[in-house]
Order: C-alpha cells, then structure tokens, then sequence
C-alpha cells in the first residue's frame, strides 16, 4: 500500500454473540424496509447485495476517493484501478489497463488503456484522465516521492518516470483509483468536495435512496463489463453498534460481512448449512504491539525484547482471537509473505517465545529490577504502561487485557484505555501515546511493511501526523536495505534485502509482533453465488479493499 495513502484504515471490530431485540430490529426493519430489495426469500434476480457496516452508525454523502471520510464503496465499486491485485492468489488482474511494461533500469513503467472505457456520464476514459490523478493525489495527499512525472504518450498510453529506481512502484500506482479530469479539474477544494453524485468507471455508480442509515448503489448505465452488472446493486446499511449488526447478517438480512464472528459454525454456520459460508485466508497483515520509541523505557530494544516474552500469544490467538489468528514470529513478517521468510531465523527465535522467567531475567538484566513484587524503572518509580485500543475491537481489547494480565506477572502494572478509535488513532498519529495494539501494511512484498515499520521515510516528529510508523521507530540500516530492494528489479535481488531486513528487526526489536490478523469474510450464497473460497481464491472476503471488484464482477443472483 502506498506512503500517502489516505489514513482512514479502521480495525476491523469483532461481531460480539447477540441475541435479538427490539431495539435492532426496528434499525434493520428501517434500513431494509421488512424484507429489503434483498431479503430473506427473495430469489427474484433482482434483489440488492446487502453489506453490513459494524464500524459506521451513520453514512455521510461523501464519495471522494481522496477523502478518509469516504463512503464504502467508494473505491470498491464508484472507481477503479488500473489494475486488481489480490493477495488471496497473489495475482494481477488487468483492469483499466491492459498490459503495462517496466522499463530494465527500474526507473518507469509505461501503461496502456483499455479501448472503449467510458466514464459513467458517458464521456471516454483517456490517457488524460490517468495523468490528472496522480497529479492531483500528489497535491492532496502527497507522497510518491519517488514518481518525478506521469506523461499521456498517447490517448490510450501513460508513462510514469520515477526519480530512481523503484520497483514497488509498480502496486502503487497500479491500484490507484482512476478519476476523472473533465469533473475534478472544475473542483475548487478536492480535498474538501464530497462528490456527492459520483463520475466513475465503476459497475455501481449511480446513488439512490441515500440516507443516514443506508444508502443503494445501482448499475452504471455505460459500464464497460455489462455482461458483469449481473447484481442490480448494492445496499450499504449502517449499525451503531455490533448487535443490531450481526443480528441482521446471521438472520439473512444480509449477505456478507468481514467482519469476524466468535464461534461462527455455531452462531451463524449451524443456521443454513447449506447456504452460509466463511473463509479465513492466511493473508491478514501483522498486528503488532507498538511501543512509543519516543518515551523512555521504551526506546531500549532490549526492554521491548524482554516485554515481548512476556506476551502469550498462544492464548490470544486462542482467547482473544477465537482461533482464527496465529502467532507471530521475530520475522515480523505476516503469513502473506510465507516465501520471503528466513525460516531458519523463525525457527530460532526467543523474544517471541512466551517465557515469564526469561522475560523476568531479561528484565532485572536490562537494568529494570523487581522490588516488593513491582517492577522498578531505572529512575526508580513503579513501571506501568497503558495500553490503547480502540472501544469497537472487542477481540483487540481481549487481547490488551491478556497482555496486561502476562505482565502482571513479571510486575509491571498495565491499563489497558479504550476510548473510540478515533481518539485512539489521533494519539497514535500525534506520537502522544505509550503502547497500542496496531495494525501494519500487508502489500504485494515485505518492502512496504519493513518502510512503515523501520525507515525514516515514514518517521515523524511527535506532534506531527503520521501514517504509519506510529511508535516514531528508524535505523540507518533499514533505509538502505530498503531503498536497496526498491532498487532490485528481480525477486532474486530483492530477496537479499528481506534477508538482511528480518535479522535487523529481529536484533532491533522495533515493534512487538503479536499475530497475523484474520483476513475473514463470510456470506450466504442463498441469494447470490460466485463468492471466493478456498477453492476458488480470486479474491479474499474482505469487502473493503481493490480486489472487492473481482468479487462485484462475479456474483450471480439465484433466481427462482
């Protein structure tokens, strides 16, 4: 995912086990009127994709794909990319363009336009079009440092010449959501606009019925995959909370979630055997413990390597996260990146192992002695930490909680603080924090989740916006193994980098890799079929990333 990429990401909340009241009901009954364009029984062919948003109580008119107040859907099915890439079968699948090329020195790719795209007010997609969004990204979101121009060659071909070589460029720019000139060129403020009739290449652009708790997207009428428009479209509903959520999605009120449910062969599975279905894909990002580096103690590697044997991961993954989660290792690196792993370096690992008696040496050892059954800093006050996460990720919460209880036990006094995640993220963007349980990037390699974790590219003063890199971490040495994998336009080259970038955050310790984050998603296919599984893994179940596009071009409605 790119440097600049817009800071909006939301942790994916856990559907807590419900049971019914009158309260959801009547917010499902308001949203889906009964039964809904897509309730339960309507088999007609014409009923709506209805998608749940646990995360969201009201929707905002907002369908600017440069805006983190966004709309969903808005880079899922309004807009596209040049290119899909999944990281479910690893895939690029040619979108907007249809071929692309990178030039032997690393320094450009050149891409061509699919012939015949047109804009959902009738209007031609052109080179023109591709040239203008990136310039205007650039000017509202920056970043892509590394991209010196975008020239249209022709109508229907774009080089893009970079400043040096950089091979991750590649992803970037391809996934970049392609707007149009002739409507943003006439724009006052992009950053502000709130699009709120959206101009798109998309099969559902057409908004209608938009309210605060729910809106529909229709058909674009000029689509360019007609033959792919076989839903008629798409129903968003919001929740102002997990309950009223998740009753609607385990009724059948709904047909797809990513959001993950505890104990989902029992609470949603068991229900319609037949008809309801979950995949859980090893292709989640990291999620780390990240330790503020800006406030001592927590800028010695050595302590954050000590707490980190405190962490029983094996009872998060199982607790906290209901099994669907698996431990981290020294790497850093997700399940995504299985290939890159230095599986010696894995198997070898110690501060990632849960041991309370070595974490409690580790300690007295880094000069942090135990007195009384507490936990001295070196100034000699009690050691005590918080722990922020945000009050919607229950699961994320149970895991704070078991953190808290594992360090107890070597004498350090945890709290773990759950205000909203939008107080959360602004201390996580501010450097005003302590510790948090985090998110990272999970991209096409490892280069973009060793960037935010360890270069300076993306390090930030405290009191200064950062998004990424939030516990403020950098090392000369990264930044060259870094830049040196930018540089390498082969996997083997590349390889090397990953190597070296695995054993220097094993050494550093530069965030405490807890495990690697469910990529779930589950759905009924009584209404509709053609979903990703294990099987078939086109795409993850993820509704809320570009390869949602795959998964909107294939379902097909049951029809009586």
């Amino acid at each position: 995912m790119a440097p600049s990429r817009i800071p909006s990401r939301r942790p994916r909340a856990v559907l807590r086990a419900v049971t019914a009241t009158a309260a959801a009901a009547l917010v499902l009954s308001a949203c889906t009127g009964g039964s809904g364009a897509s309730g339960a029984g309507d088999t007609s062919g014409n009923q709506l994709l209805t998608i749940p948003r646990e995360d969201l109580a009201t929707f905002t008119r907002n369908f600017n794909p440069l805006s983190p107040q966004a709309a969903p859907m808005t880079k899922e099915a309004v807009y596209e990319p040049l290119v899909v890439h999944s990281v479910a079968d690893a895939k690029d699948t040619p979108w907007l363009a249809t071929e692309w090329e990178q030039a032997k020195d690393g320094k450009s790719l050149t891409f061509t336009l699919r012939e015949g795209v047109k804009w959902s007010d009738g209007k031609p997609l052109v080179a023109d079009d591709v040239v203008y969004t990136f310039e205007l990204r650039k000017k509202v979101l920056g970043g892509l440092e590394y991209l010196d121009k975008v020239t249209a060659v022709d109508e229907h071909t774009m080089k893009f010449s970079f400043n040096k070589p950089f091979s991750p460029g590649f992803f970037e720019i391809a996934g970049q959501q392609i707007m149009p000139k002739h409507i943003w060129s006439k724009v006052k403020d992009p950053a502000k606009f709130t699009n709120p009739n959206p101009v798109g290449t998309g099969p559902y652009t057409k908004i209608e019925k938009f309210q605060a708790q729910s809106y529909e997207l229709r058909k674009n009428p000029d689509y360019w995959q007609p033959a792919k428009q076989r839903i008629a479209g798409i129903q968003m509903l919001a929740f102002s909370g997990n309950d009223s959520a998740n009753l609607a999605f385990t009724n059948g009120e709904a047909d797809w979630t990513q959001s993950f449910i505890p104990d989902i062969e029992k609470s949603f599975v068991a229900k319609d055997k037949k008809h309801n279905h979950y995949w859980n894909p090893p292709t989640g990002a990291v999620i780390n413990w990240q330790l503020n580096t800006t406030k001592a103690p927590f800028d010695d590697p050595a302590l954050r390597k000590a707490l980190s044997m405190a962490v029983d991961r094996d009872q998060i993954t199982k607790v906290a996260m209901n099994g669907y989660a698996e431990p981290a290792d020294c790497t850093g690196l997700a399940r995504t990146y299985d290939k890159w792993r230095d599986k010696d370096l894995a198997a070898s690992c110690t501060w990632t192992k849960y041991d309370t008696d070595a974490a409690a040496k580790a300690l007295d050892a880094a000069g942090y002695k135990e007195s009384g059954g507490k936990r001295k800093l070196k100034n000699g006050k009690n050691f005590t930490l918080g722990i922020s996460v945000g009050s919607a990720s229950s699961d994320w919460i149970s895991a704070a909680n078991i953190i808290k209880q594992n360090l107890a036990k070597v004498g350090i006094t945890a709290t773990v603080r759950t205000p909203d995640w939008g107080a959360v993220v602004s201390s996580y963007e501010q450097g005003t924090f302590e510790t948090g349980i985090v998110w990272s990037s999970n991209g096409a390699t490892p280069y973009e989740y060793f960037r935010d974790v360890m270069s300076s590219g993306m390090l930030k003063p405290v009191g200064e916006k950062a998004t990424q890199n939030y516990h403020r971490y950098a090392d000369p040495e990264a930044d060259k193994l870094i830049d040196a994998f930018a540089a390498a336009t082969d996997e083997s080259g590349q390889r090397e980098q990953v190597n070296a970038l695995q054993k220097l955050y094993d050494k550093d310790a530069p965030a405490v890799p807890l495990f690697t984050g469910p990529e779930f998603g589950a759905y009924t296919d009584a209404r509709f079929t053609g979903w990703p599984s294990e099987d078939n893994p086109y795409a993850t179940l993820g509704n809320r990333n570009t390869s949602t596009i795959l998964v909107l071009t294939s379902l097909k409605p049951v029809k009586s």
